[in-house]
């Protein structure tokens, strides 16, 4: 039995992952009712990322303010500027694809008992509230926002404590990314679990009467992620993009594929960064704040699916409003919640732009989930895998800036 579990240990991660993938579709089509169980492993991995994240992001910001040399420089500014970039970018690729491919929808109903905020003031004010939140309820919340604050402002409080002080915050740090490290050890049984639930609850069937909704919005997100994105990093990095590219999508986006959370996936992104060698002071920091803030799915989310309301509905839209709609959807895009589904709340929001009424916007976010088995896991992939791809490029721009070999 030892010799098993050694043997596959010594699988690579992704290899093991594609494994769980085939047996969990397998099982779905097979013997779905005798293999039932099964989904409970999906359950038991995504919790676990949840219930570990929120503490490792406080602990790892906190170890990593407080130990920050002073006159030691970090990326965030050039993190901040293209997660900017990134989802502004995907917003305006969304619009465009959206004009030059206009989709009308089939309005169903089925999103009443979802609440979207009122407006952009709105949203603001949600993530100000989140700001000043209280820190056991922000963890309890999984409040990243929240979390984020009260971890720099511990951090900073805490570079002039005692060296033993900070020594525990280390070996906390250390022992909760030892943590993580296990969980994710167990991703293959989990998304196996995943994918089972999936396939034998909805299966395919529901996705087609909205498959050319479908096709433009996943095909805005494959664009943005091996064009537009590439495009960015080399912009900064005069390097090709493709094989840092295609490492973040192959260990973070795949990963957050199946769990469809930027929250629950930040303990494989962190993992991601260390491996690739990037410094533990910016990572710390950009990752769980991309968790939160760089969502270039959403992005394309919310702008796709607000125009095809306004032409399902024989609105003209200017040049001019469609403009706004591409800034609109940026800003709404990075309050959007890190969770399943959290960019749908905010259609209504960018609907109101073009007067659409919110009865007939919230049956436009119950299209969003019923595509949401593949679109809110496309864009939770993008979205996820973008983070360590900015943060990544923003460490090889600073070396080849200081001439050192990236």
């Amino acid at each position: 039995m030892r010799n098993i579990i050694l043997k596959w240990n010594n699988i690579s991660l992704v290899t093991r992952i594609l494994i769980g993938i085939i047996i969990g579709a397998l099982l779905a089509v097979t013997i779905p009712d005798s293999a039932k169980w099964v989904s409970i492993l999906g359950s038991l991995f995504v919790g676990a990322l949840k219930a570990v994240a929120p503490i490792l992001v406080l602990f790892l910001v906190v170890h990593a303010i407080s130990n920050h040399k002073s006159g030691t420089k970090t990326n965030m500014k050039s993190i901040l500027v293209l997660y900017a970039i990134g989802t502004f970018l995907a917003g305006v690729v969304g619009v465009v694809a959206s004009f030059l491919f206009p989709v009308s929808l089939t309005l169903t109903t089925g999103a009443q008992d979802v609440a979207p905020p009122g407006g952009i003031l709105e949203v603001l004010e949600t993530l100000l509230f989140n700001v000043v939140d209280n820190p056991v309820d922000a963890l309890l919340n999984a409040n990243y926002i929240g979390i984020l604050t009260w971890a720099i402002l511990l951090g900073l409080v805490l570079k002039n404590a005692a060296d033993t002080t900070k020594t525990v915050i280390a070996n906390v740090s250390d022992g909760i990314t030892r943590i993580v490290k296990w969980v994710i050890e167990l991703a293959p049984f989990g998304i196996m679990g995943l994918v089972f639930d999936t396939i034998a609850t909805n299966g395919l069937s529901s996705l087609l009467e909205y498959g050319q909704l479908l096709i433009l919005l996943l095909g805005c997100m494959f664009f943005v992620a091996l064009i537009v994105n590439p495009i960015i990093v080399f912009g900064f990095t005069r390097q090709n993009p493709y094989p840092l590219v295609w490492r973040t999508i192959k260990e973070s986006g795949l990963t957050a594929f199946f769990t469809r959370s930027s929250a629950a996936n930040i303990p494989v992104n962190m993992n991601l960064c260390k491996k690739l060698g990037l410094d533990e002071d910016t990572y710390s920091v950009s990752i769980p704040l991309g968790a939160t803030i760089n969502m270039a799915g959403a992005a394309v989310t919310i702008s796709v699916l607000t125009l095809s309301a306004a032409h399902t509905l024989g609105i003209e839209v200017d040049i001019w409003t469609a403009i706004i709609l591409m800034v609109l959807s940026a800003i709404s895009a990075s309050g959007a919640s890190g969770v399943a589904g959290g960019s749908l709340l905010l259609i209504p929001l960018a609907c109101s732009l073009f007067g659409i009424s919110n009865d007939i916007a919230m049956q436009v976010v119950g299209v969003g989930f019923i595509i949401g088995v593949l679109q809110d896991s496309c864009e939770t992939a993008l979205n996820s895998s973008s983070d360590v791809l900015f943060t990544a490029t923003a460490d090889i721009a600073k070396k080849r800036k200081d001439g050192k070999t990236a």
